[in-house]
């Protein structure tokens, strides 16, 4: 058994700190690093609730419930920002990497001490698959949202349907992984892959230098 809260304040209070000494895009980083790994742990405490009282499994939960929890929790800091300071393009791409690189460094963290780092197979797999999905859902529904609001049709509507995309996007990875074989082989590629491609689109349409 480990202690998330522990854990979460051995990580928070040195990056906090460090914040203190650095500005713009840097600092932003850092406040959304943490942002992201704070969400991790809300994320982990309604998950968990959800779970025990719906009765399902642990790969029932990771299907149905955890794309759910987990995007929106995420999503929320990144509406606050657009919304109160006036993000675009860059500054919100930003963001959402932060957010998604906090969530996906303190869920690696928390698995590992819990399950112990001898097997260096499911570590690379925890870092390169995992850790990965958790910024390109972020990174997907950044560029979503800032398309959105380029377009003039930044509603609920189209945030809803941002939503929904990267949920779809975390919940299919989650259901090729639980599968094992080929299904889980492709999953685990899924979100590198993804990474690759969404930079690539990036580049093209160059989005966040709008």
């Amino acid at each position: 058994m480990i202690y998330a809260e522990n854990i979460l304040i051995c990580i928070a209070v040195p990056l906090a700190i460090s914040a203190l000494y650095v500005k713009g895009n840097a600092r932003r980083f850092v406040i959304t690093f943490l942002i992201g790994m704070i969400t991790c742990l809300l994320a982990a405490y309604i998950g968990g609730f959800y779970k025990l009282a719906s009765g399902l499994s642990n790969d029932d939960t990771s299907i149905f419930i955890s794309p759910v929890v987990e995007e929106i929790l995420k999503l929320l800091p990144i509406l606050f920002f657009i919304n109160v300071f006036e993000l675009k393009g860059k500054e919100v791409l930003l963001t959402a990497v932060g957010i998604g690189t906090g969530f996906a460094t303190f869920e690696n963290c928390c698995y590992i001490l819990n399950s112990s780092a001898q097997n260096l197979s499911i570590i690379l797999i925890r870092g390169a698959a995992v850790g990965v999905m958790h910024i390109v859902s972020m990174v997907t529904l950044a560029m979503v949202l800032h398309v959105l609001k380029r377009v003039n049709i930044f509603s609920f509507a189209g945030i809803m349907g941002a939503l929904s995309f990267s949920m779809t996007i975390h919940a299919f990875y989650n259901l090729l992984v639980s599968e094992p074989g080929i299904p889980s082989y492709l999953g685990y590629a899924l979100p590198l892959i993804t990474a690759v491609l969404l930079c690539f689109i990036d580049r093209k349409l160059k989005l966040s230098d709008m």
